[in-house]
This record gives C-alpha cells, sequence and structure tokens, in this order.
C-alpha cells in the first residue's frame, strides 16, 4: 500500500495511492486506515512529504562502506542525532542553500522508517510491528558546520529544507534488502542496498524505543551509503539549479531541485 499526504483545495489529507487515484483515508493513517468514499486523482494535488514527524531522528556511520570512506570505525551501537522536524521538506520542494553556510552542503540518500504506533521498550523479534512503513529520503548536510565550526551536528543536519521526505510511505517491502541510489543532474552518485547497513530496521526501532518513546508519526532516517559529496575528488556540493534525486527499490523516487537562499 501507498500512503499519500497531500494538499487538495487548502485542505491537508492523507490517502491511499492506487495507480494514479488516490482514495482518502478518513482522519489520519495511524491505526487502522479507513477510507473517506472521495477519491481524487494524483494530478489534482500537490503531495507534501508523507508524514508531518513529531521526531525525526537520525543514524550516523550505519553503513559499511560509508564509514570505510570515511576512515572511522564502525560503532558497536546505533549512533542517533536529531534533525529538526522544521528542516522537513516534500517532493518537488527546493532545498535552500542557506545564507550562513551555502557552500558545502551535501546529499545522503536514506531510507527511513515511519513510525505507526507508539513504541516503547520493543524487542528487535517485535520491532516491525510498530512500522507504519518507509520512504525515501534525503539527509541534507552543511558540512562545514557539522565537521568544522561546531562540536556536534545539529545545527549543520537541521536548516530549514534539510530533511526532504517521499514522494509517499510504502507499507510492504523489504526494508533489509532493498537498491538504494542517489543522483544530481542525473549521475548516479550513491549506489548501494541497505543490507550494508550496520544496524538492520528492526534493531534500530527496538534500540531507538529504549532511548526514547516513539511516537506515530516519527521518521527515522536509518543513515546514508558511501558516495556523498565531501568524500570525493574534488568535492561535490549542491549548487543552485542542482535536481537531486534520491531512489530506493520498492518503493519510488523522490526528486528535489536547489535553490540559493533569496
Amino acid at each position: 500500500m501507498r500512503i499519500v499526504r497531500f494538499e487538495y483545495k487548502q485542505e491537508i489529507l492523507y490517502g491511499v495511492l492506487r495507480g494514479d487515484e488516490i482514495s482518502i483515508i478518513a482522519g489520519q493513517p495511524f491505526g487502522e486506515i479507513q477510507t473517506s468514499g472521495r477519491t481524487i486523482g494524483l494530478s489534482e494535488v500537490t503531495l507534501l512529504a508523507p508524514v508531518a514527524p513529531p521526531n525525526l531522528i537520525a543514524l550516523g556511520l550505519n553503513y559499511g562502506r560509508h564509514a570505510t570512506e570515511t576512515a572511522m570505525a564502525l560503532p558497536d551501537h546505533p549512533l542517533l542525532f536529531l534533525k529538526a522536524t522544521t528542516s522537513v521538506i516534500g517532493p518537488e520542494a527546493a532545498i535552500v542553500l542557506p545564507r550562513m553556510a551555502p557552500d558545502e552542503v551535501d546529499y545522503e540518500a536514506e531510507l527511513c522508517i515511519v513510525i505507526g504506533k507508539t513504541a516503547k521498550n520493543v524487542c528487535e523479534a517485535e520491532a516491525l510491528d510498530y512500522v507504519l512503513g518507509y520512504t525515501c529520503g534525503n539527509d541534507v548536510s552543511a558540512r562545514d558546520c557539522q565537521l568544522r565550526h561546531d562540536s556536534q551536528w545539529a545545527r549543520g543536519k537541521s536548516f530549514d529544507t534539510f530533511a526532504p521526505l517521499g514522494p509517499w510511505i510504502e507499507t510492504a517491502m523489504d526494508p533489509d534488502n532493498a537498491g538504494i541510489y542517489s543522483r544530481l543532474n542525473g549521475q548516479i552518485m550513491q549506489q548501494s542496498n541497505t543490507s550494508d547497513m550496520i544496524f538492520n530496521c528492526s534493531q534500530l526501532v527496538s534500540f531507538l524505543s529504549h532511548c526514547m518513546t516513539l511516537l506515530p508519526g516519527t521518521v527515522v532516517m536509518t543513515g546514508t551509503p558511501e558516495g556523498v559529496g565531501f568524500t570525493r575528488e574534488p568535492p561535490v556540493f549542491l549548487r543552485p539549479g542542482d535536481v537531486a534525486e534520491i531512489e530506493i527499490a520498492g518503493i519510488g523516487t523522490l526528486t528535489n531541485h536547489v535553490e540559493a537562499d533569496s
């Protein structure tokens, strides 16, 4: 099932996408999903980020080959950080290069977990029972802030527009064996598989649920594979006019363009 969140005639709604038609959900998609009987064409709506998360949790160094390219040791437990929820945008929206740090903004393709019901201290065997589904994410990062100027990652990861999500939530897929790609202006930059994750989705949900209560709608960004811009020679950073695409097999493609702050 594909769940979309969209704007139609100044109203924000959830729906189930089947082909090019959306069956509107009565309320929110957490718990038992019930459609209202109303349908609308996909071409008539503006897709938004597929969820408005109460918390946006991200993982660092969760792909083996990405840890290798950054010359960092493999972690012995998940390395988590938080991104501001105000950084969330949807498909086709603009990634805006911030005025205070426009020069070293990087892309990161990520599989994102969307929590479907409240999770607290859950075991790995039951962890995926608390998951609504999965979506594509781009953990946009100002590397100068993240790696040189600050002693932690919050600012570099949390500028407005730095968390594109979408285009929808896919409820039926194998999250631990899916191709994951990023493209910049049509050129493949990252090409990997979620099987390279150091901690899989069950392990992440269980671990995080022991750290904090995971509320419905919480988004977990599960880390990025190798091929990010700052590790390249020469480095590759986002520039106005660029088009960034994140594709995950079984979900689809999230597309965003890049703009300078006006």
